[in-house]
């Protein structure tokens, strides 16, 4: 049983060779320069216009868990699709109750808001308005 990873070894000692090798010519054979410009922060090539420490919304980060969880539970559906035919009608509800706990996973996060990256509106009649006099 152990042989059988010896493929799997040998390919990533030639990759950790192969990576350690190119650090190591780029070191030698590199100009090493530095100062000021070298150690400025920028991206794509362009300077940063502001500074690089602000703060960011965290509903950037929920989506981003969001969208991974439901992709997840999405590509646990292909191997589904591989064996429906031999799984009959058991796999075929399970995977159904599967699927709805999903849905209902879906409906929660986009019920409490989880999807929205906009400012929260404030719903419903102020005191004032709609009131006839």
């Amino acid at each position: 049983m152990p042989q059988d990873y010896y493929p799997v070894l040998l390919a990533l000692g030639v990759a950790a060779l192969v990576g350690l090798g190119m650090m190591i010519v780029s070191q030698l054979m590199g100009r090493q320069v530095g100062g000021r410009v070298k150690l400025s922060t920028y991206e794509s090539g362009v300077p940063l216009l502001d500074r690089s420490r602000k703060r960011l919304s965290i509903a950037f980060f929920l989506i981003a868990i969001d969208f991974i969880v439901f992709d997840l539970e999405a590509a646990f559906l292909f191997p589904w699709v591989l064996v429906m035919r031999d799984g009959g009608w058991p796999l075929f509800w399970a995977v159904m109750v599967f699927i709805g706990l999903i849905l209902v996973g879906f409906a929660y996060v986009w019920r409490k808001g989880g999807l929205d990256l906009g400012p929260r509106r404030k719903t419903g009649l102020s005191s004032n308005r709609g009131v006839v006099r």
